[in-house]
């Protein structure tokens, strides 16, 4: 018999002007309880797989309990397959236990992809792939780098993602996740898929504050990423182009600074790309983004969208419940209830070996 653990934390895109690049791992983990019991010869369930679940969106039923159909254990299907292993060994049982929020800006599919790819490295025995070939993996169902990057390797990451050519693109056989406009594929063609190429992304650590804490403001509702993107633009004015790359090539210096200055990082967390477009999405926006500053809310350092949002992330030093409370405001005029944590920084996913039994 055995059991082990992976723990996969959340995390934040973008942080303002880093849209699709910079990403942030923060402390609400996702974790897989995984138990293989070796001394079973058949299983009466789907894949040799049982999925158990537990916390956000338990009560809708809307996560999936099927092997072929939850994220998770798909991809993990798709790493076994790549490697000449159909199924999942006799007998496996995946408890998820998730407090990410879905669909609120916070990472939730993708810490499903990095703690699928995880899982199935580990149950399929496959120890010779290093995390920066498990980030090819992860690259191939979630084709934004930021959320995925920031969760398998941790801490405040800047990624970048080569093109793929067509014909990997195109491949039936790839678990698509939810960031993309139409989830599909991870169909079992009875052949081996082939392997996704060599560095497709590459990742880099930025340093980070020990100041500095993120203030998650989390909005009762979802914003779909695929529905976040339809309403960006298909070109962007010159200016807006230059107004991010000039940010963006503040930000990391900015956050890793210790003492923070308020009045540099509230300036680099500025965004003409996305923030602006998904106003309509998102109620009280403008006015959030627009209104908190350091000059008018003492421990700020800077606000921004999470991710496609609804969340808002707020970088503070201290006051972290007095800025909650005045966003929380804000959607309250709009009729929209919320919840806040105080989060910080995380390390990048790990296994945890529980025992192993006769």
């Amino acid at each position: 018999m055995e059991t082990f653990t992976i723990r996969t934390p959340c995390s934040s895109a973008n942080i303002g002007p880093g849209f699709d690049v910079i990403g942030l791992a923060l402390s609400i983990y996702l974790e897989l309880r995984v138990t293989i019991d070796r001394s079973k010869t058949s299983s009466e369930h789907p894949l040799n797989c049982r999925v158990t679940y537990e916390g956000e969106g338990e009560e809708t039923g809307e996560v999936p309990l099927d092997p072929s159909s939850n994220l998770i254990t798909r991809v993990a299907l798709y790493v076994l397959r790549c490697h000449d292993q159909r199924t999942f060994p006799v007998e496996t049982h995946v408890h998820i236990k998730n407090p990410i929020p879905l669909g609120r800006g916070l990472g939730s599919s993708g810490a499903a992809v990095v703690a699928g790819v995880m899982l199935g490295k580990e149950v399929g025995g496959l120890h010779h792939l290093d995390d920066s070939r498990l980030f090819d993996f992860c690259l191939m169902i979630e084709r934004h780098p930021d959320n995925v990057g920031a969760a398998l390797f941790g801490g405040f990451v800047g990624t970048y993602l080569k093109p793929l050519a067509p014909e990997d693109v195109a491949r039936v056989e790839i678990p698509l996740s939810e960031v993309l406009p139409a989830p599909a594929g991870g169909l079992d063609t009875g052949e081996r898929p082939p392997e996704p190429p060599h560095g497709i992304g590459h990742h880099i650590k930025f340093p980070w504050s020990k100041e500095i804490k993120a203030v998650a403001i989390i909005p009762n509702f979802e914003v779909p990423t695929a529905k976040a993107r339809e309403v960006l633009p298909k070109e962007y004015p010159r200016q807006d182009v230059t107004f991010n790359m000039q940010r963006i090539a503040l930000l990391p210096v900015a956050l890793g600074q210790s003492p923070p200055d308020p009045e540099l990082i509230n300036l680099a967390m500025q965004d003409k790309l996305h923030q602006q477009y998904r106003q309509t999405l998102i109620p009280g926006l403008e006015e959030i983004v627009q209104s908190m500053s350091p000059s008018t809310q003492e421990g700020l350092l800077g606000v921004c969208l999470s991710g496609a949002g609804p969340t808002i992330l707020a970088l503070a030093t201290s006051h972290f419940g007095e800025i909650a409370e005045r966003i929380i405001a804000r959607f309250r005029n709009e009729g929209i209830d919320c919840k806040w944590k105080l989060l910080e920084p995380a390390e990048g996913t790990k296994v945890i070996t529980t025992t192993t039994t006769p």
